[in-house]
């Protein structure tokens, strides 16, 4: 079984796990601690948050500020319309700020913000049977 580990700086490691807490994102106890928090997308997915002065541990050169520069798009995918606009209901009560208008292409629907330190989120949903038709 592949799996996918997102590593993410953030400047508030306590502040990223009560905003992602507050999307309804759980924790992986195991392996996370006072410079990482092991945010769980499914079985398969995780996302390492990941404190500045942990993030330069695996990296050489600067940090991106996500508020300045885009160095990724990281999109989830959602059961429904309504699911979306949920999650981005979600965000915006804990803090995110909006990024692009929504995109609505029928058959295709998501929303995009910018959480706490400025890394972009999609949340997409998409009816396949109107995708092939």
């Amino acid at each position: 079984m592949r799996m996918i580990f997102v590593n993410l700086p953030v400047r508030d490691l306590p502040a990223a796990r009560t905003f992602f807490g507050a999307l309804g994102f759980s924790f992986n106890e195991q392996f996370s601690d006072d410079a990482a928090a092991c945010m769980v997308v499914s079985e398969t997915i995780f996302v390492m948050l990941l404190t500045e002065p942990r993030f330069r541990d695996f990296i050489t050169g600067e940090i991106a500020d996500g508020f300045k520069v885009k160095e990724v798009l990281t999109c989830l995918s959602a059961e429904s319309r309504e699911a979306v606009d949920d999650m981005l209901a979600k965000a915006l009560a804990a803090g995110a700020r909006p990024w692009k208008p929504a995109m609505d292409y029928g058959f295709m629907y998501g929303i995009s913000f910018q959480d706490l330190d400025g890394h972009v989120w999609e949340v997409m949903h998409m009816d396949m049977s109107g995708a092939q038709a």
